[in-house]
């Protein structure tokens, strides 16, 4: 029996069209649907237990996975089956998560999971753009509790001109590119990375995708309209109690005010708080403990959070006593590890991050192999934020979302300051040593720092805050260099790096309705002003790249070779380049330009004689003398009918020196003129072309000596046969 399909079309208004069609795959899941746009094709289902869990949390699992068979392609490994998602398949869940997690209710703790797979993949089209769109549109068709449709979409800038959903081709030529999260009538998530926009272009880019989104919420809409929108599912809420609500707020509101405006560090605030909150439990008879205790936590917090609140939007003040615009204060320090290529410290209050530098070759290159994109990075930045940074002692369990999501926004805002001169592989490393506010953006301003320490080629310096935004809907405060509860008590955390002439990267998560692009710019333009007072602090430190890398790094130097010459310098078996460098220390990479067919040889070392050698060795090996120049020579091997000699300036350029060539007397033995080792001038005649070897001759740039009469040249008294008439016949044995 052949299922009732029903199928939605988006039209994106360039000729380019995605499709949105359930009832024919993975029915037994809660909400399924194919997304497809050319010949890339998403399936989503969504699946969430009908029983509570014993969380007080939504237990909410993303998985986006691309599969290689969608792309014609074997996986990768020994057991040639896909494994643990790659970093980019991690970041496209945390797009997702990012938008979806919010709309659930407060109280639903349901185990819920969301699955987005690449089935089919189009070179015209990135899937990732697609997987916001395909997760609400399944869950449209469940009977989840979820608050409205969602959808996700790029928006890039090529020419001038805003695109949404670009190509990868047109995304290599745009200098603006971001991933918008929305519903209908708010921006919630926004991240990407800029060359320098200004804050208004920024707010225009989220203008142009969100009037996208509202296209493709629309589409999800009649598809659950055309199959029949489902009942949304009981399922035991959390317990309310108005009176016990209101009995804690008026024993904890006034107290958490009071200590809220002490501006004391944050231990000292969490044990006072942690001081009220156990009083007011202490005011509770052992019965009503009994009875309700277990709402009393809940209250108390919403308590906590309305008091703060209320401290920063009437009186200006925050948490740790600054003004809504003040910066922590900040100490930076380079050259800290001695062995490193590069480090930095960067400290800004009670927030801590130590970058390291390490320089490579090509080959240190990271490696990206997925089905919708084969390529590989020759920068790249990994985030470490151990447990102890917080004060904490939990188990490690390898790199966490949150760890590849946090390093690849601090990537995203340096990699556009590279110079593109730059040859080396750099992998910068940034370990959180203390938190309680933002550290990925002290990862963006110690990386900088490390970068210039290590004497890579900027074009500009970078640094990064973290913003937050207080509002009752009539009053707003924006928070410049948010501490971690700011973050947790705010309506909108965003972050944005740049240099002094534009963004660079931004994050945001916005989390409260109808967010007006006045407060976003007004927003956006007092993290200018706190950015640029962070970057005054990062240049006091350092002002600009180290001329030189340190005296233990290596030093790189790349030469172009024609193509065939390379198996000469790699050698049978690798023999040649593998001999070179052992003898002189230095990595040595040979990569193919794929456009020139040229070879790149790249040199690493830490002893510039070494590199001074290998590159004599490529000298040599692209050395041609011209014909009718003079080359001074080296006698090597002494031979009876001539001298084999090397050509000084290009060692390992060999060529024989015929004994008739060395002098304009007869000469019958060769060590009468030469002897190994002599150096002297010969001139070069190109190729003989009756012997068809190259030909080198001393006596060429000799005076003749005085009344020399050259030979003539032997009479040729062959016949027309070849034969010679005079000639007797040899005698047989």
């Amino acid at each position: 029996m052949i299922p009732k399909v029903f199928k939605q079309i988006i039209d994106l208004g360039d000729g380019r069209t995605i499709s949105l069609e359930t009832g024919k795959l993975a029915k037994q899941a809660h909400g399924s649907v194919v997304v497809q746009s050319g010949n890339c094709m998403l399936l989503c289902t969504v699946v969430s237990n009908y029983k509570q869990s014993d969380v007080d949390f939504l237990p909410l699992t993303v998985d986006y996975r691309e599969k290689f068979a969608a792309a014609g392609r074997y996986p990768g490994g020994f057991f040639k089956r896909e494994a643990r998602p790659s970093d980019g398949e991690v970041l496209t869940m945390r797009l997702v998560d990012r938008v979806l997690r919010p709309l659930f209710p407060k109280d639903y703790h349901a185990e819920t999971q969301v699955m987005i797979q690449l089935m089919s993949h189009d070179e015209d089209v990135m899937p990732e753009a697609m997987a916001g769109l395909a997760a609400s549109a399944a869950i449209q068709l469940s009977d989840f509790p979820f608050e409205c449709a969602i959808s996700e979409a790029r928006v890039a800038r090529v020419n001038g001109e805003f695109v949404i959903n670009p190509t990868r081709t047109q995304l290599e030529e745009s200098d603006l590119e971001m991933m918008i999260g929305a519903s209908a009538d708010s921006v919630m998530m926004v991240e990407g990375e800029m060359d320098e926009i200004s804050e208004e272009e920024m707010a225009e880019a989220i203008k142009f995708a969100h009037e996208a989104i509202k296209v493709q919420i629309d589409a999800q809409i009649r598809l659950a309209e055309a199959v029949g929108k489902k009942e949304v599912r009981e399922y035991q809420t959390a317990e309310e109690n108005e009176d016990l609500a209101k009995r804690i707020h008026e024993l904890a509101y006034d107290k958490c005010y009071a200590i809220a405006k002490q501006g004391t560090s944050k231990v000292e605030r969490t044990n006072a708080f942690a001081a009220i909150k156990e009083e007011i439990k202490a005011s509770f008879t052992e019965e009503e403990m009994e009875e309700f205790g277990h709402l009393i936590g809940g209250y108390y917090s919403k308590a906590e959070k309305e008091a703060v609140r209320e401290l920063t939007l009437s009186e200006g003040l925050r948490l740790d006593g600054r003004k809504t615009d003040e910066i922590r204060p900040i100490w930076c320090e380079t050259d800290y590890l001695p062995s490193t290529h590069g480090s930095a410290i960067f400290t800004r209050g009670e927030t801590q991050a130590l970058a390291t530098v390490t320089l490579g070759t090509s080959r240190e290159a990271n490696k990206i192999d997925m089905p919708s994109f084969e390529g590989e990075e020759t920068f790249y930045l990994h985030y470490n934020f151990p447990p102890f940074c917080t004060g904490e002692a939990r188990p490690l369990r390898g790199t966490s979302r949150r760890e590849v999501g946090h390093g690849n926004l601090a990537q995203r805002a340096l990699k556009g300051m590279i110079s593109e001169n730059c040859p080396y592989t750099v992998r910068v490393v940034s370990e959180v040593l203390e938190s309680n506010g933002s550290s990925s953006m002290a990862t963006v301003c110690a990386g900088t720092m490390a970068l210039m320490d290590a004497g890579v080629e900027m074009k500009k310096p970078v640094s990064g805050i973290a913003m937050g935004l207080i509002s009752d809907g009539k009053r707003y405060a924006v928070l410049s260099d948010i501490l971690g509860d700011e973050d947790h008590l705010g309506d909108m955390d965003f972050k944005v790096t740049g240099t002094a002439d534009g963004i660079t990267a931004c994050q945001m998560d916005i989390k409260i309705k109808g967010l007006s692009y006045e407060i976003l710019v007004n927003a956006l333009k007092q993290a200018r002003e706190g950015r640029l007072h962070i970057l005054g602090k990062i240049t006091d430190t350092i002002s600009e790249p180290n001329a030189e890398v340190k005296a233990h790094a290596p030093k790189m130097v790349s030469r172009r070779i024609p193509n065939e010459f390379i198996g000469a310098l790699i050698g049978p078996g690798g023999k040649v380049i593998q001999e070179l460098q052992k003898e002189t220390g230095c990595t040595i990479v040979i990569n193919e330009d794929p456009v020139t067919e040229e070879g790149i040889v790249e040199i690493l070392g830490t002893n510039p004689d070494g590199i001074d050698t290998v590159l004599a060795k490529i000298d040599s090996l692209l050395f041609k003398p011209k014909v009718g120049s003079v080359y001074e020579v080296k006698v090597i091997k002494m031979l009876d009918f001539g001298a084999v000699v090397e050509y000084v300036e290009a060692p390992g350029n060999e060529v024989l020196l015929h004994i008739s060539e060395l002098a304009w007397e007869r000469t019958d033995n060769v060590k009468d003129v030469v002897n190994m080792g002599d150096v002297f001038d010969v001139k070069y005649f190109g190729r003989d072309p009756r012997t068809r070897k190259e030909k080198v001759s001393r006596k060429a740039i000799l005076p003749k000596p005085e009344g020399f009469k050259e030979r003539p040249p032997r009479e040729n008294n062959r016949d027309s046969r070849g034969g010679n008439r005079d000639r007797k016949p040899r005698p047989r044995d």
